[in-house]
């Protein structure tokens, strides 16, 4: 039998689409992350989505797509997510350019 340890630390790299550039999306993850205490980096892509790794217990990592998912002027038409290795020398989350 497997036991589902919602502690254990994972590592997401999640694509935005929809209108989500030019609306604060980068500043509100920045702001929901540090809030959540997740550490990882969101960054604007050429094609008009925003591409965000993050790293911590699946439910704060879950928090941080919720708020997003509730930001002002952002709208999401899409998100895809996979879980990707670990960063095991990351410690904040910031905004890439």
């Amino acid at each position: 039998m497997t036991v589902y340890n919602g502690d254990k630390t994972e590592r997401r790299r999640i694509s935005f689409y929809g209108l989500v550039q030019g609306v604060g999306f980068r500043w509100q993850a920045q702001r929901a992350a540090d809030i959540a205490g997740v550490t990882g980096w969101v960054r604007n892509e050429y094609d008009g989505s925003v591409t965000m790794e993050i790293q911590g217990i699946p439910r704060k990592l879950d928090e941080v797509v919720s708020a997003l998912e509730r930001g002002r002027f952002i709208h999401i038409d899409r998100i895809s997510s996979r879980a990707i290795a670990l960063d095991p020398n990351e410690r904040s989350f910031r905004v890439r350019y």
